[in-house]
């Protein structure tokens, strides 16, 4: 069995499931308990139900998600039926359930009281480019005062400054004591992707191949293993 890159001292990895079937998606889950620290089931890519059976018998920590078609989800559903899934993957016992900060308030407030035993990730997606540095702490603090249990904010990079813009959120965010996720999508933001790790975000995110990748730039769990190895 391969070393997972925690056991290697890099980086933390989670690979994204997103598969249209269930098939595909137990599948694929199996190659991802080889590689991963964390799994994320993209819930909004399934056309059929059966969280209960992903989650059963799982051997890596799970986030699941159910992605906003504002923010790249898949299928359009209602907010209450989406935010259902993940309430569904609370009383499963799944360690982490991914939300939105642009979902709608009463749904958002009470999944975090309800929270039971997992961990609320809050996010922000910006697929047409990254805000300023300003606009950035902002919106931080936009999220920081639900009181989640990990910030996510991932937006696009039209330019290679855009790299810097996002990472240097990473020491301000960690000043404040909370777990962040951040870095760039797009081709112009794979840099960001592989230095945030070394910089102090929680985990990246790369795909088992290059045509599973759940967002642009999405490097694979090979390609960033071999560029961290190389940087030690």
């Amino acid at each position: 069995m391969r070393q997972s890159l925690r056991d290697e001292g890099l980086g933390k990895i989670c690979i994204p499931i997103a598969e249209t079937t269930m098939k595909d998606a137990i599948k694929a889950i199996k190659e991802a308990n080889r590689l991963a620290d964390l799994i994320e089931l993209r819930m909004d890519y399934l056309r059929e139900p059966g969280l209960a059976i992903l989650l059963k018998g799982r051997q890596k920590p799970f986030i699941v998600t159910n992605r906003r078609k504002e923010e790249g989800g898949k299928y359009w559903v209602s907010e209450r039926r989406r935010v259902g899934i993940l309430e569904e993957a609370i009383d499963l016992g799944a360690e982490y359930v991914d939300v939105e900060i642009g979902t709608e308030r009463s749904l958002l407030q009470k999944m975090i009281v309800n929270k039971k035993g997992a961990q609320v990730i809050l996010s922000f997606h910006d697929f047409q480019g990254t805000p300023s540095q300003r606009e950035l702490r902002r919106l931080y603090g936009r999220i920081a005062r639900w009181g989640p249990d990990l910030v996510k904010i991932v937006t696009f990079a039209k330019f290679w400054e855009d790299n810097f813009r996002i990472l240097s959120l990473i020491p301000y965010v960690r000043k404040k004591n909370q777990k962040i996720v951040t870095f760039c999508m797009g081709e112009k933001g794979k840099m960001s992707r592989i230095f945030a790790p070394l910089m102090g975000v929680v985990w990246t995110y790369a795909s088992l191949n290059k045509n599973r990748a759940s967002a642009p730039g999405q490097l694979t769990v090979y390609e960033m293993r071999d560029i961290w190895k190389r940087l030690k």
